[in-house]
């Protein structure tokens, strides 16, 4: 089978042809991909910055946003079978840990991550688990789906940890109107009454984010991002305090990280989702503004669950553009320039690229 497969750290990745994944143990799932997420965590890995974290031995294969098929299970596999379309949660774990029996599933202490740790879902095939396996909603394409395996999960769970702090009335700021940013923004309109900001500097991203119910937008290219946040939020909350209750930072880099922290009020709180640069913050400005900052990595497969169930509401939908395997250095020069509005989806067997309007999609019957 083709896969997008990564042979040195700093060079691109090669599509190749490799044995295709087996069954082997009962607890199982072999899925046909029907669509697999290109991110920018996929480029820091090209660039080597999980080469520690992951310790993954080259060649192996890219892609940790998939969904697909069931071609084959298990012997044990009971809640899905051959043809079902399912969405795959992008750790495979154990269940028998204490974080796993907890439902916090993401910090199992046995987990496998394919497409970081493990050969991914960039192939025709791939391997996975049985507790990572969720059927899909009927009217839901896999390759529309896809990038919230992972983009959409961890935009999800972010928000879901902010929303307490998001009365009626509050503030929050979204930095970077992109892949992960425009999901966050529907979330935050699904779960929560506050004002929507959203900074960012592309024009064509923020009018994508305003159909979505983003309240105010700040093209950072002709106004200053924090002035614009401390303005809109002037004399709002208690005593005329201004600033935002919570920013969620999906970039995370090249000076976005101060900024955020700028835009706070006191006792607001900074949500890093995003990475690749630095939070570099006083003590004493966390003691006496009573600043919190939060890391926050992909959700819980309920996390999934819980968005799967806002998708085929409606609710969330996904800017896409899907490329054959073949095509993966046009998708990766497509992210890293900028062109690209939505999310890139690697689709197996797919000639041409073609761009998808968000929505569920019905399947032929």
């Amino acid at each position: 089978m083709k896969a997008v497969r990564l042979h040195e750290y700093g060079r691109p990745p090669m599509v190749e042809d490799v044995p295709e994944p087996r069954i082997e143990g009962p607890w199982d799932v072999l899925v046909q991909i029907g669509g697999a997420g290109l991110c920018r965590t996929d480029l820091h890995v090209v660039e080597g910055q999980w080469r520690e974290k992951s310790g993954v031995t080259l060649p192996y294969t890219l892609g940790h946003e998939n969904a697909g098929w069931v071609r084959e299970t298990g012997s044990a596999v009971t809640h899905v079978e051959p043809g079902d379309p399912v969405i795959l949660h992008p750790l495979v774990t154990c269940g028998l840990c204490r974080a796993c029996r907890a439902g916090d599933d993401v910090h199992c202490t046995a987990s496998r991550f394919p497409g970081i740790d493990a050969d991914g879902g960039m192939a025709e095939l791939l391997r996975t688990g049985a507790r990572s396996v969720l059927r899909l909603d009927p009217a839901l394409r896999p390759a529309d789906v896809a990038a919230l395996a992972d983009a959409g999960l961890t935009a999800y769970h972010a928000v879901r940890k902010a929303a307490p702090l998001l009365r009626p009335g509050s503030h929050v700021v979204v930095i970077g109107a992109g892949g992960l940013g425009h999901i966050g923004v529907q979330v935050l309109v699904a779960l929560t009454a506050a004002e929507i900001i959203v900074v960012d500097r592309s024009r064509a991203a923020l009018d994508l984010v305003l159909e979505y119910g983003a309240h105010h937008v700040v093209d950072t290219r002709s106004a200053d991002p924090v002035a614009a946040v401390l303005e809109v939020t002037s004399g709002a909350g208690s005593h005329g305090a201004h600033g935002a209750h919570v920013v969620l930072d999906f970039v995370g880099e090249r000076g976005t990280e101060a900024q955020g922290i700028a835009m706070l009020r006191p006792a607001g709180s900074y949500f890093s989702i995003g990475y690749g640069g630095h939070v570099d913050v006083p003590t004493i400005d966390l003691v006496s503004k009573e600043i919190n900052v939060v890391g926050n990595l992909v959700g819980s497969y309920n996390d999934l669950d819980e968005l799967m169930n806002l998708t085929a509401r409606g609710l969330v939908r996904l800017r896409t553009r899907t490329y054959a395997l073949d095509a993966v250095h046009e998708a990766i020069d497509d992210l890293e320039s900028g062109r690209l509005v939505g999310r890139a989806i690697l689709v197996p067997g797919q000639s041409r690229p073609g761009d998808h309007a968000p929505g569920p999609v019905a399947l032929p019957a």
